[in-house]
């Protein structure tokens, strides 16, 4: 390799388009790594960036400029999907989530939101680069004589093989030995972007534990709950029906919360203040955030660790809410506003074994808000269907999925009734609290018209959030002010996933506040336990949170892989359990009244406010608390061994098709 070949072969577009996609990366990395060293993208994202381009070397005779700007534009799109998927998922994306590229379309606007104009400077180049190209028809090279086209072709080869090998050497150094990292976050880091996509794409899922060895004496021993005293005996509500509420992005800070004297959520708050309030409940979804939801609570299983259970386990024999309450006498149906097409539910509903689902052909697009009709019109639509089967009676399980209060939060203004102060105007969090004001309303009305047909009196009312609203790498600098504000201290990833979970029971004490925590894969043995159903065949991954402490859950999105919450704390691995962090709870103000807040106090409770501390209403056992302040590596490593175990099982399950 001579020289004036080195020279020649560095003075063509490889080094015009390295500099290019170092630029690229660099911006990449600054919205979704912090406190990141200038030559950490260096190291990490030009080998691959130099494997690509050598192969062009190589093989590419003619149009090499366009076999760059091809290679340009693909690994722009890798990095501009980077920083979108970061800054609403808290991930780094992957292949997987190309499954559910074509959901992109319908949540549009949301994704706009999160669009930084800057962003868009990724495409520029290809922009122009490839009108130029267009205009002139030229090509590098289109001034050289012909017969020297080969001679120059061997030496960039010769070059181009010298650089592809330290590339590929580079490349394996930066991978091979990061394979480990539970924390995608981390992985992206010290692989490079592109290097943590390659990985994904060539990574093989761990073995599957056999399913015949696999059964609820195993999940009980990992999850080594503890027994609390009981608030309601098992089978309390047995015989009633069973309503269930899941609240689109409703985050557990806005119960009790107030704005200038304002309650956002008063229908809410009063509901906590007469019924059975988890405060210190949280998300568990995954890739497919509400339909994970609808599938976590309804299985009590994880969701899986790559895409959304919606396509994973849609067409498994699944074992489920509304399978168990139909063997035992219910009625089973789910309401949703949009197509059941969105995120495959209507394969979903049918895995889960609904007996019917109504979706937009029944709720129409009046009034629409968001992807379709209303809250309004879900709940007044769903109140006659509700009062026709109570009227053939058997008691009924129904699943209400609301809607409006979606991610942009964009109301019509017809439909805002709450006026914030003029530095909520125009944010993130502004928005976010008008939408849920208006979805409180509605919820209010529900309850009226649950009242008004005698439905009420004889139902077991459920209410929890989906997923969170209120990403943390959503906000702004003034979001995260604003944050502050209503939090009365620094906003946290706990904060973030947590969500509330309300029951309305027969029997129940105004005004309890259970402090144990619980997820949503906790919801399914809960109600079987209100309402006297058994799980003796019934695998299942939660606990019923009346009756057990102790819990342990692992998370799957939105904080890296491994993270596991336990009674006191949150954990978020790095590479593993021993350079992971811990967040302690209680530190992080789990019930803390920050500012403008009210707490949700009984009726023999003060009102809380300013910085006061929020009382424990109620602690049944000491709600089954760790001695522990953190998670033990024996926590983590049973919390790892449980989400396997879930995955395990559901993917050895029959094909739902072959069972019926």
């Amino acid at each position: 390799m001579s020289r004036s070949s080195l020279t020649r072969f560095l003075s063509g577009p490889f080094i015009f388009f390295t500099i290019i996609m170092m630029i690229k990366s660099s911006l990449a990395w600054i919205v979704i790594f912090d406190d990141i060293p200038v030559w950490k993208p260096l190291l990490t994202e030009l080998p691959l960036i130099w494997i690509s381009f050598c192969l062009i070397e190589w093989f590419a005779a003619k149009r090499r400029m366009w076999m760059y700007l091809a290679v340009d534009l693909l690994l722009s799109g890798i990095f501009f999907a980077a920083i979108m998927y970061y800054k609403y998922y808290g991930v780094i994306v992957s292949y997987h989530a190309l499954a559910q590229v074509n959901q992109v379309t319908s949540v549009k606007s949301s994704m706009f939101s999160l669009l930084d104009p800057y962003y868009l400077f990724i495409f520029a180049d290809v922009l122009i680069i490839g009108g130029v190209l267009t205009r002139r028809r030229i090509k590098l090279g289109s001034t050289e004589r012909p017969n020297r086209i080969p001679l120059e072709r061997r030496a960039r080869r010769r070059v181009a093989s010298v650089i592809l090998t330290l590339s590929l050497i580079l490349c394996m150094l930066n991978i091979y030995p990061n394979r480990a990292s539970m924390s995608e976050l981390t992985q992206a880091e010290q692989m490079g972007i592109l290097g943590y996509e390659a990985y994904t794409i060539l990574d093989r899922p761990d073995k599957p534990v056999p399913i015949a060895q696999i059964d609820q004496t195993d999940i009980d021993q990992l999850k080594q709950t503890t027994e609390l005293s009981a608030i309601l005996e098992k089978g309390a509500a047995s015989g009633r029906n069973v309503i269930m509420l899941q609240l689109e992005s409703f985050q557990n800070f806005l119960i009790g919360l107030e704005v200038d004297g304002q309650e956002i959520t008063p229908n809410l708050n009063q509901l906590a203040r007469k019924s059975l309030y988890f405060p210190n409940f949280y998300q568990q979804v995954g890739q497919g955030n509400t339909s994970d939801a609808e599938f976590v609570v309804n299985t009590s299983f994880y969701t899986p660790p790559n895409g959304a259970a919606t396509t994973v386990y849609a067409d498994k024999a699944l074992p489920s809410l509304p399978k168990l309450m139909s063997a035992n006498g219910y009625q089973t149906a789910t309401f949703h506003t949009n197509d059941v097409r969105f995120w495959n539910r209507d394969q979903l509903y049918k895995a889960l074994g609904f007996d019917q689902y109504y979706d937009i052909d029944y709720f129409g697009t009046q009034d629409s808000i968001a992807f379709s009709a209303s809250d309004e019109v879900l709940y007044s639509k769903t109140l006659d269907k509700l009062e026709s089967m109570q009227s053939s009676g058997n008691p009924f399980y129904a699943h209400i999925i609301s809607m409006s209060a979606h991610h942009p939060y964009t109301l019509p203004k017809n439909k805002v009734k709450l006026t914030l102060p003029e530095r909520y105007k125009d944010t993130l969090p502004g928005d976010y609290l008008i939408s849920q004001h208006y979805a409180d309303e509605a919820v209010g009305q529900l309850i009226a018209g649950l009242k008004e047909r005698g439905l009420w009196e004889n139902s077991v009312f459920v209410l929890y959030g989906d997923h969170l609203g209120l990403p943390i790498y959503s906000l702004d600098r003034d979001d995260k002010v604003l944050m502050k504000e209503l939090y009365g201290r620094e906003y946290t990833s706990a904060d973030m996933i947590n969500i509330p979970l309300i029951i309305s029971a027969p029997g129940v004490t105004p005004g309890i506040q259970l402090e144990q925590i619980g997820g949503q894969v906790d919801i399914l043995p809960t109600i079987a336990g209100l309402t006297g159903v058994s799980l003796k065949d019934q695998l299942h991954f939660g606990q019923d949170l009346l009756h057990e402490g102790g819990n342990l859950l692992p998370e799957r999105y939105y904080l890296p892989s491994g993270s596991v919450l336990n009674d006191a704390s949150l954990f978020i691995p790095a590479k593993g359990y021993g350079d992971g962090t811990h967040y302690s709870l209680a530190d992080a103000g789990r019930q803390d009244a920050g500012q403008q807040r009210t707490g949700v106090p009984s009726d023999e409770t003060p009102q809380i406010s300013g910085e006061e501390e929020s009382p424990t209403i109620a602690t049944p056992n000491n709600s089954g608390l760790s001695s522990s302040r953190f998670i033990t590596k024996d926590q983590y490593d049973r919390a790892l061994d449980l989400a396997h175990l879930s995955n395990s099982y559901l993917s050895q399950l029959p094909d739902r098709k072959t069972t019926q």
